[in-house]
Parts: structure tokens; sequence; C-alpha cells
């Protein structure tokens, strides 16, 4: 296996040492699975999904209400008044 030297902050030496002490795994092999897991992510295509798509099932699941909703300033009136 090759070494590698990396500065790091001391927050981040802090957090890997915490990090370490509880899944009872050395820092080293932290890092190992860290970056690999950055690779394998950066590695898989990345394919934008737009608020729509990601809740389309809800879109025009209720029924009833004002039609202007969206468009009118009335219906804010009050909204966020103490």
């Amino acid at each position: 296996m090759n070494t590698l030297t990396v500065k790091i902050p001391p927050s981040l030496v802090a957090a890997l040492e915490q990090v370490s002490e509880q899944e009872h795994l050395s820092k080293s092999e932290l890092v190992r699975r860290a970056l690999a897991a950055y690779i394998r992510q950066r590695n898989q295509p990345h394919t934008f999904v737009s608020a729509l798509e990601q809740a389309g099932d809800l879109v025009g699941c209720f029924s009833g209400g004002p039609a202007d909703l969206s468009s009118n300033p009335r219906h804010l009136d009050g909204f966020g008044s103490v």
C-alpha cells in the first residue's frame, strides 16, 4: 500500500479522531473509505431532478381552494404578522 501525506485543519483532525474511536477503525481506514466513497459518487452519472419531478405525485392532488392562490397577493394578508 502507498503512503499519502495530507494536511488537514485541527477541527477535521478532531472529528476524524472522534469517529475513529466511535467506529473502532483506524484514521487511515476511515480516510480510505471516505475517499473511495467520494470517487464512486463522482463517477456516477448525475441527472438533474427538478422539484416537480420529486413531488410529482403531490401536484394536483388537492381539489378546491382558490383558483388564484399562487398569483393573488391578497391570500398573503396577515401572513407573518405578530
